[in-house]
């Protein structure tokens, strides 16, 4: 991995900087475990993702977010089952499968040479000088990830970027999104892999309109949601299934605040599961936010990593029966940052033992 630039006196990037390192560490497999592990489950990270709002900016979704996710597998003792996926850079190309030529020439621009923390113009997301190479990376990653998933060298994937990306529209970066990892991923799997039917399972508790907008009227992406309607972005209601060709794959499933683990396994069991097995994907893309665990510092749920733990293999079950068992999860929200720690550990601990 890349090694942190240090910012003068900042503890705390220094911090990330040495949590980065032993992670990396970590990751590398011996030659008996290699030997053992057939089809891993995939861990991608870059400390890249760090340089985005580093700093002191008294931002919620800040770099500590990722260290914790690191900190939180060591201790759950998973970083050494893990295998390492490297980031890379997405093109232009592989933006654009998703995103309108304006606005990534919008964000080129803006991003470059940014002094300070300044907001994207097209709303309420916050950047600063890492910025841009932490979105291509995030972006680039995901796909890395994928690839890794239809080669068959992973069995499934978890990566650990930001800045999250299931707010992000074509032509607008907002709630704290720039490029919008999963959907790009989706594409990318269409364009690249031949993949004909993709299901996006999105448990943040913030609604990704931004994912919805772009297949809304696309009858071969499948995207289902639970989440808080009435919270930002306001979008999401149980009326919105989609338009045109896409009408019937779209599935929102609003839940109240105060919602914990038994509302949201019904949730999978009643709504996911039928709507899976009537659509038949031939790859799962999970947009994994936590901000719904119980107490988080944006979100009104009252989700455990015993819950996380639940949804995750109902979509694991879904994958094995349908898709051969491909899942790429992507980090999106989650705030409080010991109860990130373990509700990630417990969603990445399910994606490796279910079979």
């Amino acid at each position: 991995m890349r090694k942190l630039i240090a910012c003068g006196a900042c503890a705390a990037l220094a911090f990330i900087a040495s949590a980065a390192a032993a992670l990396h560490s970590a990751q590398q497999p011996s030659t008996q475990s290699a030997t053992r592990a057939t089809r891993p489950t995939g861990f991608l990270f870059d400390d890249l993702y760090l340089r985005h709002l580093s700093g002191d900016t008294g931002h919620p979704e800040r770099p500590e977010r990722l260290v914790a996710v690191v900190r939180g597998l060591e201790r759950a003792g998973l970083s050494k089952d893990l295998s390492a996926i490297t980031s890379r850079p997405a093109t232009d190309d592989e933006l654009a499968l998703v995103h309108d030529r304006a606005y990534i020439d919008l964000v080129k621009r803006e991003l470059t040479s940014v002094i300070g923390v300044k907001q994207l113009s097209t709303g309420d997301t916050d950047v600063t000088a890492g910025s841009l190479a932490a979105a291509r990376a995030a972006a680039g990653g995901v796909l890395n990830a994928v690839d890794g998933v239809m080669s068959g060298r992973l069995k499934n994937a978890f990566c650990a970027v930001r800045p999250p990306g299931h707010h992000a529209t074509p032509n607008r970066g907002m709630g704290f999104c720039i490029f919008n990892n999963v959907a790009i991923a989706a594409r990318y799997l269409q364009k690249m892999h031949g993949i004909g039917r993709v299901l996006i399972v999105d448990f943040d508790y913030h609604h990704g309109n931004g994912t919805q907008d772009i297949f809304y009227e696309d009858d071969s992406v499948f995207y289902f949601s639970t989440h808080h309607y009435g919270a930002y972005p306001g979008t999401g209601s149980a009326v919105e299934t989609g338009a045109g060709k896409g009408v019937g794959t779209t599935l929102n499933v609003p839940l109240p605040p105060g919602a914990g683990d038994a509302q949201i396994v019904a949730a999978f069991e009643q709504k996911l599961v039928p709507a899976a097995r009537r659509f038949k994907p031939d790859f799962i893309l999970i947009s994994a936010g936590f901000d719904g665990m119980r107490n988080d510092v944006l979100g009104r749920f009252d989700i455990t990593p015993a819950g996380y733990a639940a949804i995750t293999r109902i979509v694991v079950q879904l994958a094995n029966e349908l898709c051969q068992g491909r899942i790429v999860s992507v980090l999106e929200g989650g705030y409080r940052l010991d109860g990130l720690a373990e509700s990630v550990a417990a969603h990445v601990k399910t994606l490796r033992d279910q079979r």
